[in-house]
């Protein structure tokens, strides 16, 4: 019988047809969905403690929200509650997801920056009030970043 040139079994690897080995990371609580050009997404909450939250749901509603039909979305497939009052909607533990034009969130967003604007004018002129010419008081909400010399370099 001739020699034949054979390599042990010991040797020969599965290696390379190996999948590579995904880390293990804990599941998302909230689905993922799909981007839609021109729409926002958001969670809204329907229940807390168990409890219904109409007065949030319809605050929403009113503010421009809908809900999302989980037809539109079958990449956020769960499983809808029995006791939900959103059919085809996309409801996990309390809350909905529901989109809105970005015309609205940008407009809502310019809303809130405005309110926030008008507040810190408020507190700038209450503060302002309590200026004396002899003691003026310092005024600076910008910071700024300056590189110069590494200190101690001997130069």
């Amino acid at each position: 019988m001739a020699e034949q040139n054979r390599m042990s079994r010991a040797l020969d690897s599965r290696e390379k047809e190996a999948r590579p080995r995904k880390k293990w990371t804990p599941a998302e609580l909230l689905p993922h969905v799909d981007p839609e050009p021109g729409f926002d997404f958001r969670w809204v909450r329907t229940t807390f403690n168990g409890v219904s939250d109409a007065k949030n749901i319809s605050a929403k509603f009113r503010e421009g929200w809908e809900p999302v039909k989980a037809s539109e979305h079958p990449e956020a497939h769960t499983f809808s509650e029995a006791t939900s009052r959103f059919k085809d909607a996309i409801e996990v533990g309390g809350l909905i997801l529901c989109k809105t034009p970005s015309e609205f969130t940008a407009d809502r967003n310019a809303y809130f920056q405005e309110q926030a604007d008008t507040q810190m004018d408020s507190v700038d002129n209450s503060f302002m009030r309590e200026n004396d010419p002899r003691m003026p008081l310092f005024k600076e909400r910008r910071s700024t970043v300056t590189r110069g010399a590494v200190f101690g370099s001997g130069s």
